[in-house]
């Protein structure tokens, strides 16, 4: 069964637009990664990215992954280009970032790292379903080993762990709480009150409130009117 996205409508003096939800979070600088990582989403979310950093280098990108994990090399097509930018990426867990999930999440920009409170966050070696000739399955081996020394490496760059450390955890399934992903420095903070994030909008501007205790004004009268 197909999902559809759900529609917004924006009423401006000039007439209503309609937008799918994700195109309009995109105007506000927020990308959704909500789905494994694959090809098509790789490619998706890449081009985002490229077209925020095109648009303001100094405005942060903000980043929701909702997501099991997926391809390695699609997951590192999007981590590189996130090291790549000009502009810093801001990362958030809602839900589950697991895998190469959890690899984005950390590879968000330092100090802006975080997950709400009742996320899960799961760390892992990459797995390969590689089938064929002994040969080809010899060659298959080497790439995954050489594939899981560069992402122990990598994690161990952004979570101040040292690769010895991240290789015995990521052996098996390694989940942590929010609070655990913290200690362990794959985030920095986790989002237990609303916070502002990206840019105000007219919703989030109140009125002033009037001051009862500032005395009222009284209009001028003019001088040459007659009474």
């Amino acid at each position: 069964m197909s999902t559809y996205p759900p529609y917004v409508i924006e009423r401006t003096s000039r007439g209503e637009r309609s937008y799918d939800i994700f195109s309009r979070l995109l105007m506000d600088r927020i990308i959704f990664l909500g789905s494994p990582v694959n090809d098509t989403v790789a490619n998706i979310i890449v081009a985002q990215l490229l077209f925020l950093d095109a648009e303001d280098p100094e405005r942060d990108i903000y980043l929701y992954i909702n997501s099991p994990g997926g391809s390695v090399y699609a997951g590192l097509a999007i981590y590189d280009t996130m090291q790549h930018m000009r502009a810093p990426v801001s990362t958030f867990c809602v839900g589950m970032a697991a895998s190469m999930g959890a690899f984005l999440l950390a590879g968000g920009e330092k100090g802006n790292r975080a997950a709400l409170p009742n996320s899960r966050i799961m760390i892992h070696q990459p797995s390969s379903g590689y089938q064929g000739t002994a040969a080809d399955i010899e060659i298959a081996a080497k790439e995954v080993l050489g594939i899981r020394e560069r992402l122990n490496r990598i994690l161990a760059k952004h979570t101040g762990r040292s690769e010895e450390q991240i290789a015995k955890d990521v052996d098996r399934d390694y989940f942590m709480s929010p609070e655990e992903s913290v200690e362990y420095g794959l985030i920095d903070k986790v989002l237990t009150d609303r916070e502002a994030v990206g840019t105000p909008t007219d919703a989030d501007i109140r009125p002033a409130e009037p001051d009862d205790e500032s005395p009222a004004v009284e209009p001028e009268s003019d001088p040459d009117s007659s009474s």
